[in-house]
């Protein structure tokens, strides 16, 4: 039998800084070998999510596969600010949806919304579509807007999108479990960070409805440039942050 001890010891040692909460997550997902295997891989510097197979995210267990962007959770505001936006049988879009978190958290915070969510991963369609389908909602495979269903056009409400906006120079700088085990697709927003942003802006228009919102989810030192690519495609701009979960959301309005 694991001794519960010698796995907190092992997992600090490794550098694990919540060992003691991590190593009882473990416990509950594994026993016995199982269980030695996962330690093992979670101290070689893996994300623990996809080892338990989930995430906490907005007071829900979101299915995580191995090589899937973790959502993170400072992006609950994203969600929180999206369905504020919402109400039963508004459109909305989860873009970039990776696992497919946001667009759950808006789909339960709201229920009877008509969810959509895209991505460019094919890894990252089959993890959202287990989670997207559980709320009624359709996942599709392509290039930002270019996923979308031609019905849409002109008729979004909500766009929520968590593109990458971590600049290509400063990925080497994140913490090892994403550099190393996420895909650099979902990290890597360009030389500034805002590569995505841009094309994400510049699209709104077409897909949203007059009155209908985009949410992006940004930093907060490049929050003012998001705001104003917003502004230069035509929305009215404000940005959103709260410090306790270091969440910053740019949101436009398309007059």
């Amino acid at each position: 039998m694991t001794d519960p001890a010698d796995v907190v010891a092992r997992l600090r040692a490794s550098g694990v800084v919540f060992a003691e909460e991590e190593a009882a997550l473990l416990a509950d997902a594994a026993t016995g070998d199982r269980l030695e295997a996962l330690v093992a891989r979670r101290m070689a510097g893996e994300p623990l999510e996809p080892l338990l197979g989930w995430a906490a995210f907005d007071g829900l267990r979101v299915p995580v596969d191995p090589g899937v962007f973790v959502p993170r959770r400072r992006t609950e505001l994203l969600a929180r600010e999206a369905a504020a936006r919402a109400r039963p049988g508004s459109v909305v879009v989860d873009l970039c949806c990776g696992t497919g978190a946001v667009g759950l958290a808006i789909a339960t915070r709201v229920p009877g919304v008509r969810l959509h969510a895209a991505d460019l991963d094919p890894a990252a369609v089959t993890n959202a579509r287990r989670t997207v389908t559980s709320v009624g909602g359709a996942v599709w495979e392509g290039d930002l807007y270019a996923a979308l269903p031609e019905r849409l056009r002109h008729g979004v409400d909500v766009i929520a999108a968590n593109a990458p906006y971590v600049p290509t120079d400063r990925i080497a700088d994140m913490p090892r479990e994403a550099r190393d085990f996420e895909p650099h697709l979902a990290l890597d927003g360009g030389d500034d960070g805002l590569a995505l942003h841009r094309r994400v802006a510049a699209g709104a228009a077409d897909w949203l409805r007059p009155g209908g919102s985009l949410l992006i989810e940004t930093g907060r030192t490049q929050a003012a440039w998001t705001a104003l690519l917003l502004e230069g495609a035509g929305l009215d701009a404000d940005v959103v942050s709260d410090d306790g979960i270091d969440g910053t959301v740019a949101i436009g309005v398309l007059p």
